[in-house]
Formats: structure tokens, sequence, C-alpha cells
């Protein structure tokens, strides 16, 4: 006797009361399990609700169709069945006395995989019975084999991508970093020492002035069309300026080599807090004010983190996918109706963990956009303005890389709120 999984069964369609119960009799002393219809419409309605339901096991694994019925013949009740997408799978074995090669022909034509004719012979049913829900186990395994096959080459694609953009930027930022650093250090280091001139030209100006208060008239026109007093003041402040802007340079570098840290193969305790303002002065130009659009403002609501072990590089990906998201969000949102423009991001501790939110009052989510919101390639943005595989690195990068969880929930018309938590 074969061994039948749970639930799985035969559907056998007949209209004669004594071919039902020869072939229902053999086949329930090999081991399987039988469900019965009389006709083809009762055959199609049962299946219609097992699709509906939506189960694998109220789906039969395979279906013995006579072919002279009362209503739709056989033949009918074979071409719907193949003709649904949920049930044109389920193998069909015409059962008749039609030995004919023209209803043969006809029967195989329509996707039935063989041929039982009567009066039946027990010991052939069974053999022919065995082979095709043998083949049937064997192609649901291989297609549960191909789709976890499938699965796995997407997740390797998906990690070949993250590790290639963190490398790519990784280099990227390595030369620009060098770039800017030699003329910058240049810059910063001369603007004391440019400084102490001034203020020693300076000096020697009031001691001229002091010991020759009346120059001779050419210098003194001189010194009233420059408007030295204001000259050697506003030197100062330009100094400061540009002492500023090199500060200012020096910040956007370090935020540069913070958020695409090497991707080392060991973590390090980094700050969360530092990690976050580094992606949000990089994202600083696409938060201000601009012509089509007001400033997005982004508040801050830091609690006390201790340093976290992680792999930077990764979690500032995490970041800057989660703040671009944000903003491309928002801009969407004041396209719609001009609303305010808000990001607010949280961090807070509970039990081990660490939490970080970053939410928008965007336009929100459907639920049915939320189930799929995670999947490779799945995007809502125009073509070209996304990959749809930012969130899916995202999630893989904090819970397969570092064990933790991300999470979104969104209130359509209200905004979306990302939640990360990484292990202390």
């Amino acid at each position: 006797m074969i061994s039948c999984t749970e639930n799985k069964f035969i559907l056998i369609v007949d209209d004669n009361a004594t071919n039902l119960s020869v072939i229902s009799q053999a086949l329930k002393s090999a081991g399987y399990k039988l469900r019965v219809a009389v006709d083809g419409e009762t055959a199609i309605s049962m299946l219609e609700k097992c699709a509906l339901d939506r189960s694998k096991n109220c789906l039969p694994e395979l279906i013995l169709l006579d072919i002279q019925m009362p209503g739709i013949d056989g033949f009918e009740t074979c071409r719907r069945i193949k003709a649904n997408p949920t049930t044109n799978a389920i193998p069909i074995i015409f059962m008749t006395a039609l030995a004919d090669a023209a209803s043969k022909l006809k029967g195989l034509s329509l996707g039935a995989v063989d041929y039982i004719t009567k009066p039946f012979e027990q010991d052939e049913v069974i053999a022919r019975v065995n082979i095709h829900w043998k083949l049937k186990q064997l192609t649901d395994n291989l297609e549960e084999q191909v789709k976890e096959r499938t699965a796995a080459l997407q997740q390797a694609q998906i990690q070949l991508v993250q590790q290639e953009k963190l490398s790519a930027l990784g280099q990227l930022v390595t030369g620009v970093a060098h770039e800017i650093n030699n003329p910058l250090t240049f810059l910063a280091s001369n603007i004391p020492p440019a400084k102490e001139y001034l203020e020693d030209i300076t000096q020697v100006l009031n001691l001229y002035k002091k010991h020759y208060p009346q120059p001779v008239p050419e210098i003194a026109s001189a010194i009233s069309t420059l408007d030295l007093e204001f000259a050697i003041e506003d030197f100062f402040n330009l100094l400061d300026s540009m002492q500023t802007g090199s500060e200012r340079i020096q910040d956007i570098s370090l935020s540069l080599r913070n958020f695409a840290r090497a991707d080392r193969d060991t973590r390090i305790a980094i700050d969360l807090h530092e990690a976050l303002n580094s992606t949000l002065l990089l994202l600083k130009h696409r938060l201000k004010e601009r012509a089509e659009r007001p400033e997005i403002e982004v508040i801050q609501n830091y609690c006390e983190l201790p340093a976290i072990e992680c792999y930077p590089g990764p979690i500032n990906q995490v970041f800057m996918n989660l703040l671009a998201n944000a903003i491309d969000a928002l801009e969407e949102a004041w396209e719609k109706d001009r609303r305010s423009l808000a990001i607010r991001i949280a961090t807070a501790t509970r039990k081990d963990r660490a939490i970080v939110r970053i939410a928008d009052n965007g336009l929100g989510m459907t639920q049915e956009i939320q189930k799929h919101l995670f999947e490779p390639l799945f995007t809502t943005k125009t073509v070209g303005k996304g990959t749809g595989l930012g969130l899916s690195i995202a999630r893989q990068i904090v819970s397969d890389k570092h064990g933790g969880k991300l999470f979104c929930t969104s209130v359509p018309g209200e905004g979306t709120e990302f939640t990360i938590e990484l292990i202390l």
C-alpha cells in the first residue's frame, strides 16, 4: 500500500454508482483517501470552493474523470479544470469505455495524463494511480525546491548588491576624502597665521596713526577711499567665515568617512546618535527649502544610549535608506496637499534593546502595500526613481547581520514610522 499524506485525496467523478463502488473499493484497499462527485458540475463547484479556500490540502492530488456523464461531459469538465490557474496542475486520468484513438487523442490534448478503460481491472487501476500519484509528489517537491532555490538566489543577489554598493561607496568616499583633505588642510592651517599677520599689520598701522596723525594728502585720500578701519574689521570677519567654512567642510568629510566606514568583518561599538547626525548632515541639501517646497523640519528626541556593537557602514546605510525614503514621501505629500513637512527621529532603550524610530507625516501607505514593503524589487516609486532594493537590504542588514528587527507602521493620510531594534 502507498503511504498517503494526511488530508491528501483523490477525486473521483462518475455518475455510475457501480463504477464508483468498484473503483472506490480498489483505491481504498490501496490506502488512498477519496472524495466523489456524481457529475461534472458538482466536481467544478467543489474545486472552485477549494480554490477560494486557497488551501493546498483542499485540492485533490489526482482526478479520475468519467467521460460520458449527464450535463457537461468529461471532456468539457477537463477543459474547465485546466482553464483555472488554481486547478490546472492537478493530473486528470480519464475513465471511459471509449477506447478509440480519436477519443484518447482529444482527452490528452485537453490536458489529461492517462486513460483507464472500462470495465476496470483493479490491479491496472491501482498501478496507474500509483504512478501518477508519485509523479505528482515529485512535481510538487520539485516546485518547492525551485521556490527555495529562487528565494536563496534572490537573497544572494541582494547581498551581492549590498556588498557592491558598500564597496563602491567606500572607494568613492576614500578618493573624495583624500582629494578634499589635502587642500582643506592647507586652507585650515593657514587661517590662524593669517589672522596673526593681520593683527600685527593692524598694530603697525595703529602705531603709524598714533605717531603720524596727519598723513600727506595722497595717503589721507587713499585711506578715505578705502575706508581702512572698515576694511581691517571686515578682513577679520572674512577670515572667521573662511574658518567656519573649512570647519564645515571638515565635518562633511568626517561624516562621509563615518557613513561609509569600511564594511568591517568584525563589529565595533559606535554611537548611534553620531551615525544619525552624520547621515542627516549628508542629506542636509535635501532637507533645505527649495523653490518647489518649504524646508523639511527634523525633530530629534534622543535619549541616552550606550555604545552599540555593530557594523558601522551597513547601519549607516540603513539610516540613509530610511531617511531618504522619508524625504521622498514628504515631497510627494507636499505635491498633493501642501501640508507641513517633518521628520521625527527618536531613540530609546527597552530591556536589552536599543530602539530607533524614524517617522514622517507624509501620505502613509495602505495595508496591501505594507505587506510587500520589504520584498526585493517592490517599489511604489515611478520608473527611474527607485530600485525596490533599499528596504529589502535595510531589513537584511538589521535582521541577518545584526540579529535585530526592522518593521513599519503606517496610517494612510497621516504618515509612516520605521522602527529599528538592535541588541544592546
